[in-house]
């Protein structure tokens, strides 16, 4: 079930409630949060996943989305067990975060295996959450309780982080 919450303009913000099931219905829940993200002027976001290598973070589409959400007093915030498919697999996710370091904040979390690490999107109203990895199956919700248990558990995570994928690397 997909919300339809008004936008400024009068048109539907589409945002999953309820489950979802498969890698395609995964990407289109992502792809709707970023549109809706610039929309309702989201402060922060927190995404997690163990690589990100099947998040739709190379498409044009996914940046343009960033780029309208991306402003002054936003924070995103990254979780991963590790980022090397980050620059293999999302070249132009890797060029925005180098434009927008200074909103992004990426850590490194090795005290969990891949399996068993969150893969989440989490916004101050709502949340989206995989649940199965491998059949990639699990819920998008609004509710409150959802999104502080889901909210609590990225903290701990985070807590328990380094940082990592640095912006750029300079040598000397």
């Amino acid at each position: 079930m997909v919300s339809t919450e008004a936008t400024g303009d009068g048109a539907p913000a589409p945002l999953l409630q309820g489950p979802f099931a498969g890698p395609s219905a995964f990407a289109d829940a992502v792809r709707g949060a970023l549109l809706h993200a610039a929309i309702a002027q989201w402060s922060e976001m927190i995404w997690s996943d163990a690589n990100f290598e099947d998040w739709p973070l190379h498409e044009k589409a996914t940046i343009d989305a960033l780029n309208a959400w991306s402003r002054k007093g936003r924070k995103l915030t990254l979780l991963a067990h590790r980022f090397d498919a980050m620059r293999r697999v999302h070249h132009r996710f890797v060029e925005w975060r180098i434009r927008w370091d200074h909103l992004v904040e990426c850590r490194v979390c090795k005290g969990v295996e891949p399996s068993e690490f969150p893969s989440a999107l989490w916004t101050p109203t709502w949340a989206l959450r995989r649940l199965d990895l491998v059949r990639s199956t699990g819920a998008g919700s609004m509710e409150p309780r959802m999104r502080l248990l889901l909210r609590e558990e990225l903290e701990e995570r985070k807590r328990q982080s380094s940082p990592g994928f640095p912006a750029s690397t300079l040598g000397l």
